[in-house]
Order: C-alpha cells, then sequence, then structure tokens
C-alpha cells in the first residue's frame, strides 16, 4: 500500500515538473522575444510600407491576414467533413484504413515538401504563379491533418446517448449531426482551428514557396505577397535588422494571440 502512494506521487510530482517546465519554455521564448522587438514597435513601422527608406510591416500584417482566412475558409470545411465520414458514416474496412494512412501520411510530411509540391503543382503546372491563391491551396492541405484529427477525437468524445436519444425521437442523421453532435463537440473542433491558424500563421517554407516575397498588399489572389514569418525570416537571413526581426515576431503573436481569442468569444457567444 505504502509503495503504492508513493508511485502515485511520485507519478503526480512527474506531471507537475512537466507541465511546469513546459509553461516555463512557453513565457521564456514570448518574454524573450517581446523583450527585444517591443521597444521598435511604433505606429509608423505598424502602418507604413516597406520600400525605399521606410521598413513599416503593414502590407504584410494584411498578407499573413488573408492568407490564414482564406486556409482556414478552405480547410475547415473538408476536414470536419471528413471527419464527420470517418466517425459517423465509414465502417471498418479498407476505405477508411486508406483515409487514416493518408490523414497520417499528411502530418509526417515536412512543411518544405508542402512547399515544393505547393510552387510545382499550384505554381507551375496549374500557373497559378506565386500568389495568394497557391499559398493558401497548399496550406490547406498542409492543416488537413490537424483538424480532421483533433474534430474526430472531438466527434468520438460525445456520449454514444446524445445520438441514440436523437434518433430515437425521429430525427434523421444528417439533423442530429448537425444539431446535437456537431454542437457538443464544438470547444474540440475550435481548438483544431486554433492550432491549425497558429501553424498558418508561422508558417515559413511553404509560404516563401507558394505566396512569394513582394513586400506589398496582394490586390487579388492571384498576385504575390509576403507575410510576416516570411519578411522575419528575410531580414534575419540577409542580416538586415535584428531588431526589426524580433519586432515583426512580436507582431506576429500578438497577432496569433488576438486571433485565438477571438475564436474563443465567438464561441462562448454562441453557446449562450
Amino acid at each position: 500500500m505504502l509503495l503504492k502512494n508513493f508511485k502515485e506521487r511520485v507519478i503526480y510530482y512527474l506531471i507537475i515538473f512537466s507541465t511546469l517546465v513546459t509553461v516555463g519554455i512557453l513565457l521564456w521564448i514570448f518574454i524573450f522575444i517581446v523583450k527585444n522587438g517591443i521597444l521598435h514597435l511604433n505606429l509608423k513601422f505598424l502602418l507604413s510600407n516597406y520600400s525605399g527608406d521606410e521598413t513599416g510591416i503593414f502590407p504584410m500584417i494584411i498578407n499573413t491576414l488573408i492568407v490564414i482566412a482564406s486556409t482556414i475558409m478552405i480547410a475547415v470545411p473538408i476536414g470536419v467533413s471528413t471527419a464527420i465520414y470517418l466517425t459517423e458514416y465509414a465502417e471498418n474496412g479498407r476505405i477508411i484504413l486508406v483515409v487514416r494512412f493518408a490523414v497520417e501520411l499528411l502530418a509526417g510530411i515536412p512543411s518544405i515538401i508542402y512547399g515544393l509540391f505547393g510552387m510545382v503543382l499550384f505554381v507551375t503546372i496549374l500557373n497559378f504563379n506565386w500568389s495568394i491563391l497557391s499559398g493558401t491551396l497548399t496550406l490547406g492541405i498542409m492543416i488537413l491533418p490537424v483538424i480532421i484529427r483533433t474534430t474526430e477525437e472531438a466527434l468520438i468524445s460525445v456520449p454514444k446517448e446524445y445520438r441514440e436519444g436523437s434518433l430515437s425521437l425521429g430525427v434523421s442523421k444528417i439533423r442530429t449531426i448537425i444539431k446535437v453532435i456537431l454542437p457538443s463537440a464544438k470547444s474540440g473542433i475550435l481548438t483544431g482551428i486554433i492550432l491549425a491558424m497558429g501553424r498558418v500563421s508561422g508558417e515559413t517554407a511553404a509560404v516563401y514557396l507558394t505566396v512569394g516575397m513582394v513586400p506589398r498588399i496582394a490586390k487579388s489572389f492571384l498576385e504575390s505577397g509576403r507575410t510576416l514569418s516570411v519578411h522575419m525570416y528575410l531580414l534575419a537571413k540577409e542580416g538586415i535588422s535584428f531588431e526589426e526581426a524580433y519586432a515583426t515576431a512580436t507582431v506576429l503573436l500578438l497577432i496569433t494571440l488576438i486571433l485565438n481569442q477571438m475564436v474563443k468569444v465567438v464561441s462562448r457567444n454562441e453557446m449562450n
């Protein structure tokens, strides 16, 4: 009995220690970036263009928001629909094995491979050139595994009684999914969307090879543009200004935090 209690205490303290280490690393990265970047943030830097003597990041902010929004709009319906099929319709067999294998394979592919694939298919073969559209389609494929996995887990966690109760009342299966199952799994689905948004906002390799790096606001989906992550990479790689690179990273972190909070607020309002 004493040995069992001792083991439980050891495991408990290991869990607490792991949690503190994880949170500590996150806080250290956040503080390090903000500490080095906050001093170089001002309205001129945020609201001016990047041309000539100006070193602003306003075009990059707009391009980043466009890429995030368009990618989420494409990937979420496909990812959620796939997860619904896997959990609610598919039976154990070859088809579901193939789909799950494809999802696992997509999750393990490095982002640079996605970038090369997008450059060959969308930029070259389909002749979309370096554009927001090419990057959006590439990133949409890249984040599908995240959305599918999290949505599938969220749907599986919904109690079977919810389904059985709705179906026993004569409600159709599709209506049960829309009105009962999806609302019950909303928090898990939103978690997947938040994770996907974070990956899209910080992606560099795939964006660099498909969207391009023109430092102006893309006026259409068929025009090239530069995102904050690519801009930060170029500033650091070329040794142009590490101060501006840290400031750009700070803005990118703030945008990601704001978008995450917006998704949570919208979710709470809908639930209420």
